[in-house]
């Protein structure tokens, strides 16, 4: 009885979190409500309510649900690179940059940004936080895995250069959430573009 009672709230949830994001998706982020959000989940507001405070709960939900999803993709990525160092850190970005837009969309992401800014203690800003760290520390995970492989040279600082290839990765994801004419396509370019003399500089010879 307990594992359908399980069962039965994470489809609450789930619908709920489903309904929200295409609402937010459809009349934007400030104009949805709250009673539009559950009426499409076919639950009632008090219902809404058990699960969730606000619409900010349900903005960082997504954006857990996103970056969860992404790490776990990224895990067979890190456990099994491409040889090079370009291409398995072009590779790991991609699968990055290829989910991004899948539960929110940009308006979402820029409104996600803010509110961590605008609101640093906030629950939200901190476990946005620490979703970035998480992703950041993939990375430096990756370019160590790399260096074990004898890829990337073996004096090189593996965690920093994640560090840096992340921060680098956000920046530019940052930019393309700004400008709602930007193509996925040409953000992968450019990042490509930036990505490629860093893995020049830090590859072994033999590679």
């Amino acid at each position: 009885m307990a594992g359908l009672r399980a069962r039965q709230k994470a489809d609450k949830n789930r619908r709920i979190l489903e309904a929200a994001t295409t609402l937010f998706r459809e009349v934007g982020y400030d104009s949805a409500r709250i009673e539009d959000i559950a009426m499409r989940a076919e639950v009632s507001v008090g219902t809404f309510y058990n699960y969730f405070e606000n619409k900010g709960d349900i903005l960082v939900a997504a954006v857990s649900m996103e970056v969860e999803e992404v790490l776990e993709a990224g895990k067979s990525i890190v456990e099994n690179p491409p040889a090079t160092t370009l291409a398995a850190l072009q590779t790991l970005i991609n699968q990055y940059y290829d989910h991004s837009l899948v539960y929110l969309s940009k308006e979402m992401w820029r409104t996600a940004m803010a509110i961590s800014i605008q609101q640093p203690e906030s629950p939200f800003s901190r476990r946005y936080t620490e979703l970035d760290s998480r992703l950041c520390d993939q990375v430096s995970m990756l370019v160590q895995k790399l260096q074990l492989r004898g890829a990337v040279m073996p004096g090189i600082d593996a965690a920093a250069v994640g560090q840096m290839v992340f921060n680098n990765l956000n920046l530019m994801f940052i930019e393309f959430a700004k400008d709602e004419t930007m193509p996925l396509d040409a953000l992968k370019e450019k990042v490509a573009r930036q990505t490629r003399p860093l893995a020049n500089l830090i590859s072994s010879p033999k590679i």
